[in-house]
């Protein structure tokens, strides 16, 4: 099988940052990256050790996001020097992998 490297990376934020269509909109628009996942957490906790959304009755509009994406690793490290501009520190995960062709 062939396969290629690419870079992974996986953003954390929360629903009420609203960061995640300024984000999918320069990932898409302005880097071509090849292809977005969001997920959307039923619950979760960050620094603050705050849960959001821990139970049924919790209908905050603050649920954890999860981005991720991936693409030719040369093109990732110049994203993630934008995207560090803007995102909280800890909140971006990387790693290598690889894709079949």
């Amino acid at each position: 099988m062939n396969t290629t490297t690419v870079t992974m990376v996986r953003i954390y934020l929360t629903e009420g940052e609203g960061q995640l269509n300024s984000l999918l909109k320069r990932l898409h628009d302005w880097e071509k990256i090849r292809g977005v996942t969001v997920f959307r957490g039923i619950s979760g906790y960050g620094e603050t050790g705050i849960f959001h959304g821990n139970n049924v009755l919790d209908l905050t509009l603050n649920m954890p996001i999860v981005i991720e994406f991936f693409d030719d690793p040369t093109k990732v490290e110049n994203i993630l020097e934008h995207l560090n501009t803007f995102i909280s520190p800890g909140h971006i995960v990387t790693w290598q992998a690889e894709v079949n062709q």
